[in-house]
């Protein structure tokens, strides 16, 4: 893949609406931790996630429960202080699963579904019932 420093540099891109950008991008680095990349005016900011990246465009459409932006993280009891802290709805409470992850889920203040994990342990597919394809 060619390198274009106007573009993310992460293969999948997710792009969520807001009414306003500008307030979406402080919003979310205050409650989850994720920063901004690249301003284009006020109608598109590209955020980091980490190493992950996604894309605040411009628009009033309102989210539905059809998707969520899943951000892998390195303290999920620390993230989710932070984002209760900051306001925003959890759906569920940090919870260790069998597949070796700790994990939550917020809604933001418009509406998006976000889940936060934490790798807890390297955990074989096929101890909890997953079939191993191609990893």
């Amino acid at each position: 893949m060619r390198y274009n420093r106007s573009v993310p540099p992460c293969p999948v891109i997710p792009v969520l609406r807001y009414p306003d950008p500008a307030a979406a991008a402080e919003w979310l680095a205050r409650a989850f931790g994720f920063t901004v990349r690249l301003r284009i005016a006020n109608h598109r900011i590209q955020m980091r996630a980490g190493e992950g990246c996604f894309t605040i465009a411009e628009g009033n459409v309102m989210p539905n429960r059809s998707a969520m932006v899943q951000v892998r993280i390195e303290d999920a009891q620390a993230h989710y202080n932070r984002a209760r802290a900051a306001g925003a709805k959890i759906l569920s409470e940090p919870t260790d699963h069998e597949y070796g992850e700790r994990q939550y889920a917020a809604e933001d203040f418009h509406g998006h579904t976000w889940d936060f994990t934490e790798t807890l342990a390297d955990v074989e597919p096929e101890s909890w019932g997953g079939t191993s394809v191609n990893l």
